[in-house]
């Protein structure tokens, strides 16, 4: 079959229709021809009907792709296979750097842990009185309120003894 009587697509037409506008504004066309043109450019269904829009114009036939030379240049197949190649090489190295930056880290979290099992944990070491300390001297109070002077007595001798220990424990626990 003449490649000229395949039927054309929207693509074909609109390259046409693209250089009839172009000369247009050159000066090659009219405006009334160029309103004719792009209508049989429209209407036409084949390559030969398309070839006749533009005959007489400087430039033509131009090729169109799918019909004779082809318009996207052929690659070459080696090429792609070393492109790809490249491609895998990278994204094995790219895999290889996650892998190493996952065990660097999985490293870094055992030696954290290792020196909190060693020294205690940071947030344990924390200065002032144990939070139990408070506590017993909110009972120390609500008792001298509620209870009269005997249960604050009693609580006030506890809530000393409890400050006595804590200071002690922490002058020689927390030495640096």
């Amino acid at each position: 079959m003449d490649p000229k009587e395949l039927r054309i697509g929207d693509a074909e037409r609109e390259q046409t229709m693209a250089a009839l506008r172009e000369h247009f504004a050159q000066g090659r066309l009219t405006h009334e021809e160029l309103d004719e043109r792009l209508d049989q450019a429209l209407a036409s269904k084949t390559a030969r009907d398309l070839a006749k829009v533009t005959a007489d114009l400087p430039g033509s036939p131009q090729p169109m792709p799918g019909y004779g030379e082809p318009a996207v240049p052929r690659y070459d197949m080696d090429g792609w296979r070393d492109a790809m190649g490249a491609h895998r090489r990278q994204m094995q190295s790219m895999r290889q750097a996650h892998r190493d930056m996952r065990q660097s880290m999985h490293e870094q979290h055992r030696e954290m842990r290792r020196q909190w099992h060693h020294h205690g944990h940071p947030w344990r070491r924390h200065r002032g009185p144990h939070p139990f300390l408070g506590v017993l001297f909110v009972f120390m109070v609500l008792g001298l309120i509620f209870g009269g002077f005997g249960i604050f007595k009693a609580l006030f001798v506890v809530w000393l003894g409890a400050m006595l220990f804590s200071v002690i424990h922490r002058r020689f626990h927390y030495r640096r």
